[in-house]
């Protein structure tokens, strides 16, 4: 199957797109299926299968075709952060599913939808370290023994925790959490992780709402991602 017959029929804009324009793009996709499934049993070439390229557009199993979108091998991603609301941080391994679409080269990773691209901390563990030091009004000391495995830190840390500061930077930016609610463009980091933290725990279960709003925030976290 050729390139040119894979893109037939897409919108005349995506066309002029190159090879390396495609690997440009977030190579990273999340998966529906949660991390702790996937730690438990990693899903198989099939289960996996994102339903269209990233790249292209092109269709994974088209109706009446062939695959598109062929397993690529895997690649195994480090990531940090307690697996429940209430569990001891952890440093997991889990292995992504790498794909290569057939019609326009690009390759791309699979990962559990907790898993985002280009940040060692899952998504639920960011969610519980917001609503830890923007709700809960812990110091980012303490949300750092909860949320990070690390078992000893610098000098340097010992007040705080730099990591947290970034992520409420990158909420304000919208660079993560993109779809909840910011606060205003005056508004300290501190309350940029409440409003966010707020969002997130009303994403969860509503079986889930006699729960702490922390723990509503780490299951919510992992929706919104």
């Amino acid at each position: 199957m050729t390139r040119r017959s894979c893109l037939a029929g897409l919108p005349p804009r995506r066309a002029p797109t190159t090879l390396n324009e495609n690997r440009s793009q977030s190579s990273v996709i999340q998966s529906v299926i949660d991390l702790k499934s996937w730690i438990a049993q990693t899903p198989t070439v099939d289960e996996a299968r994102p339903a269209a390229c990233r790249g292209c557009g092109a269709a994974s199993c088209p109706v009446g075709g062939r695959i598109q979108i062929h397993g690529h091998g895997l690649r195994e991603r480090q990531v940090r952060g307690p697996p429940g609301p209430v569990e001891a941080p952890a440093l997991v391994v889990v292995e992504g599913r790498r794909y290569r679409c057939v019609c326009c080269g690009a390759v791309f990773l699979v990962v559990p939808r907790e898993v985002l691209p280009r940040r060692q901390y899952s998504a639920a563990a960011i969610g519980l370290a917001l609503a830890l030091w923007g709700l809960v009004r812990e110091t980012a000391h303490a949300v750092r023994r909860r949320v990070s495995p690390a078992k000893t830190f610098g000098f340097a840390a010992m007040p705080g925790w730099v990591t947290l500061r970034r992520w409420a930077k990158a909420v304000k930016q919208r660079r993560l959490f993109a779809s909840v609610p910011v606060a205003g463009p005056s508004a300290t980091l501190r309350t940029v992780a409440a409003v966010a933290a707020t969002a997130l725990a009303a994403s969860a279960d509503p079986t889930t709402r006699n729960r702490p709003l922390e723990h509503r925030a780490f299951l919510g976290a992992a929706h919104v991602a």
